[in-house]
Formats: structure tokens, sequence, C-alpha cells
């Protein structure tokens, strides 16, 4: 199959890019299950695994841009993350990586990253992400600290890992886009990419994510799991779908989450790598996509998305 994939921005990310991560591990999934992959992107763009087709990202941005020229005419079937109002001539589907405004209701055509991200919308076809492992470091010893990996707003719950960890008197790490108020317990470390994000997160002993919005998916929550840290979560959005009770726990309050902080040191960091080796990996992702292709193209209709067993 000769797949097409567009992103208004140029890939891979330099630093943290959470939807741009995505699309780079799902060409790699479907290069790797021996489908052709051209992906239309930003000058300067360079994913090995895929022929790329370069768009100017000011106009890839404006209402009346045109993707119908830079698609090769062979093409099967076309996967944008971004919103097309000239729609392409041949099959399209559409990802959404946010979450709109209560009410709004989706068209057919749209892939959602949980069912609970479908259920908001009014969708039913869900394909939760993957990571590569490759990238991600994984360690059995960690260090003497948490982790709050995020963007610093009110509604990722930021302020909920600072007053917990100064309630367990636990240190913890912040690693986000700016520098809030911080107490002896709390380090902020930045925002962080690459190798500096890898061994943070690999060595963190739980990964804080007291999400208070509705997380249509939630990287980290993966990113973690795979470097064996266990995550510390609220029950929002696509996080009871995602952490098990063998990699991690969940509350409605701080008072819960303080509550249940100590019993995450037992959890194996085997059990966390395990779960993403079996369901969050770019090749169970892309496989999860090829079915809504094949399904798309043999009845114009996506399937509902496939809860984890």
């Amino acid at each position: 199959m000769h797949i097409g994939l567009f992103f208004w921005d140029v890939l891979p990310a330099p630093r943290y890019g959470g939807t741009q991560r995505m699309v780079v591990w799902l060409a790699r999934g479907l290069a790797e299950a021996g489908h052709r992959v051209t992906l239309i992107a930003g000058h300067g763009s360079g994913v090995p695994e895929t022929t790329l087709v370069p768009v100017d990202l000011s106009a890839a941005r404006r209402p009346d841009f045109d993707i119908r020229p830079l698609l090769p005419s062979d093409l099967d079937i076309l996967l944008s993350y971004a919103p097309l109002r000239i729609k392409p001539e041949g099959p399209w589907l559409r990802v959404l990586p946010g979450n709109w405004k209560p009410g709004t209701r989706a068209a057919p055509n749209i892939i959602f990253l949980s069912r609970d991200h479908a259920e908001r919308h009014g969708g039913k076809a869900f394909v939760y992400n993957g990571l590569d492992p490759a990238e991600f470091r994984f360690r059995r010893d960690k260090d003497d600290y948490d982790l709050f990996l995020g963007r610093l707003h009110a509604s990722k719950g930021y302020r909920w890992a600072v007053k917990g960890a100064k309630r367990l008197r636990r240190r913890l790490l912040l690693a986000g886009g700016w520098r809030p108020s911080l107490s002896r317990y709390v380090r902020y470390v930045g925002s962080v990419g690459g190798t500096r994000k890898a061994d943070l997160i690999a060595g963190a002993r739980t990964l804080w994510m007291p999400a208070l919005w509705d997380e249509p998916f939630g990287i980290t929550l993966i990113e973690a799991m795979v470097s064996g840290t266990p995550v510390l979560g609220t029950r929002r959005g696509s996080l009871p779908e995602i952490v098990s009770p063998e990699v991690g726990a969940l509350g409605d309050t701080l008072d819960e989450l303080v509550e249940r902080r100590a019993s995450l040191d037992a959890i194996a960091p085997e059990a966390c790598r395990a779960r993403v080796e079996r369901h969050f990996t770019h090749q169970v992702m892309a496989e999860g996509y090829l079915r809504m292709f094949r399904e798309y193209l043999a009845t114009g209709a996506l399937p509902p998305g496939r809860l984890l067993g």
C-alpha cells in the first residue's frame, strides 16, 4: 500500500513535539510493515523511511491551501494530521491530535487516539499511539526523584504534582516550558528532549501525570512505562485505558494521589516495559492504522477502535 502522511511542520521535531514524534513513529512502523510512505511536510524534514514531498509551511497553514498538486498519482490513501478545507480527490482520513469544544461532532473520516477521545466527539474509530522503544532507556534501578514532564499549564496538573511532592517530602523534577515558583522539594530542569529527556524518565521512580483535563492520549505515559517508570495520574481522558494497576495508580483527588504514591515503589519496572511492548509500540500503532485504512478503502467507513485485551 502507498500511504501519504501530511503534517504542517518540520519532522522530526528538534525537541519535544508530541504529535510530530507520533507521525515519525507511524511512518517508521508502516515502512517496517512493508508499505511505501510519502511524507508531505515542511522543507528540511528528514524521515529516512519515507519519500519527502516538501511543503511551504506558511502556505500549508492558510485556509486556501490545496494539497492535491503535492499528492503522488498512485497514492492509495492519505492520512492528515491537520485540517484540509480543500479536500483531496482520493480517499483520505484525518487524525485529531487534540480536543475540540464540547458538543463538536466529528466528521466520519476522523481517527481518534483513545475510546474516551472518540466518545467525547461522537466517534468510534480510534488507534492508540505507539513509540519506538529503541529511542528510550530501560532502567530497573531508579534515582531518588519523581518526575513531572509536560507543559506547565494548569490543565496538566503540575501544581498537584508540586503540592504532592511537598506533602510527601519527595524530590520532584519538573520538566516543562517555563519556570514556576517552587520549593526545596521541587527542582525545575527546563524544557528537555532527546537523550536528556530519556535519561530523566528512565531515572525517575514515578512519573506524575495528574491531568486536570481530558487527555486524548498522553504520550509521556508510555514514554515512562517503556523506561520502566510507573505512572501516578488522575482518571481523566484516556488515562484509565492506558494505565493499568500493574503499571501505576490513578486517583480523583490530590489526597488520593498522595496516599497511593508509596504503593508504586513495589511495581516491577519489567511490567511497565512489557505493557508498552504489547500494546504501545510504533509497530502496533501502524497495524492499528492499517486496519483503519483497509476497512475504509473496502467499505467507505471506519471500524470501531479496539480496546486493550
